[in-house]
């Protein structure tokens, strides 16, 4: 299993409507359909600690069965490309976490 987590900082100046494009896109994702497991979400209200960051605006987390199935993701899969070249105009900043399990 790969775990693909991409955390999403939003332009500040967005319409509405352009958020409201990034939501319904990203929500998308999650729902790629070989993906093991896939989730959208916002910055939970957490209470404020040294170690949280709740300074992003959308996170993903995209659980794949396979280190292929990730690679297929990102280079192939039709979803991921849509969202790249619709939304990439939308984020200043993304950063992306991948994790392999401990074995």
């Amino acid at each position: 299993m790969l775990i693909h987590n991409a955390h999403f900082w939003l332009k500040k100046d967005l319409s509405p409507a352009d958020r409201a494009i990034f939501e319904t896109e990203v929500k998308l994702l999650s729902q790629i359909s070989y993906l093991e497991r896939g989730f959208a979400g916002r910055p939970a209200p957490t209470e404020e600690r040294p170690v949280t960051d709740h300074s992003f605006d959308y996170a993903t987390s995209l659980h794949f069965k396979t280190l292929a199935d990730h690679e297929f993701y990102q280079k192939e899969c039709k979803d991921h490309a849509r969202f790249v070249m619709k939304c990439k105009a939308y984020f200043e900043r993304v950063i992306v976490y991948d994790v392999a399990p401990m074995e």
